[in-house]
């Protein structure tokens, strides 16, 4: 199943079921679970509220092939924002807990501009992060990356920045929130080129901020995500990320919290 796929799926029934080809090691890929949550809690919103941040604790691993629940509730609608709230439920056990603030335009006297786009290569001449089966994650086939920052995971070459060029490789019929929320997460975390070889490593809580009025995208066209590592150590890293439109403009900001073992 492509992402809109999934996506349609989700707005018609609380009960999901994810495929395989969306794994990403025994578990389901987070950033499409994200997504799909973010789905249900956006429908209960009004027109006129968009997604200001959204803060996502990954509980536990979703299996593929089971049915999970999706599953959202308004805790607050304010004259201006409205707080909701989000989950997955599997075997009975909430998998992915999210928060989510939807706000509507404020007047206000502050206006500082966003922050500049990195220098990068062009898509065309980056290395191409391919999907291997049984060597890549699962879901890579659905997510076309191409690196432009830092080393390959797993190198052992180290650095503090990583990233590159994003996109869906079955091109989607529009470019919403929800795609941005999957297309952020699909990046590994910029911990992996400091190791030398496989070793487990998963997001244990994800900050995301869009920024609105929002970036007219293209479903076709490129992102630039770049990560960089504030501090890493006993077991856990903390990075930032920035993602970026082809001409240079900020969409969103990503905070992550990230175990790693190895």
């Amino acid at each position: 199943m492509t992402f809109d796929q999934l996506l349609a799926a989700v707005r018609s029934d609380n009960e999901v079921v994810i495929p395989g080809s969306w794994g990403q090691g025994r578990a389901s890929f987070g950033g499409l679970l994200a997504a799909l949550v973010f789905e249900r809690m956006a429908a209960l919103v009004g027109e006129g509220r968009a997604m200001r941040s959204l803060q996502t604790s990954f509980v536990g691993p979703v299996a593929p092939g089971v049915p999970a629940r999706c599953e959202a509730e308004v805790l607050r609608e304010g004259r201006a924002v409205t707080q909701v709230q989000g989950r997955i439920v599997q075997n009975g056990e909430p998998r992915l807990v999210c928060l989510a603030s939807f706000g509507g335009d404020r007047e206000s006297a502050v206006q500082v501009d966003a922050l500049p786009a990195p220098k990068a290569t062009p898509v065309e001449q980056c290395q191409a992060l391919p999907y291997i089966e049984g060597v890549t994650p699962a879901f890579t086939q659905h997510i076309e990356m191409r690196w432009a920052f830092g080393h390959m995971p797993l190198s052992g070459k180290g650095g503090r920045e990583m990233g590159g060029w994003m996109q869906f490789r079955d091109e989607p019929l529009s470019l919403e929130d929800a795609h941005i929320v999957a297309l952020v997460d699909a990046w590994p975390p910029a911990l992996l080129p400091h190791l030398k070889g496989p070793a487990p490593a998963s997001s244990l809580s994800w900050a995301l901020d869009i920024l609105h009025p929002r970036p007219e995208i293209k479903s076709g066209d490129w992102l630039l995500y770049k990560a960089g590592i504030d501090q890493a150590g006993a077991g856990y890293g903390h990075t930032h990320a920035g993602i970026w439109t082809a001409s240079g403009e900020l969409v969103a900001l990503s905070r992550q919290t990230v175990t790693v073992f190895g």
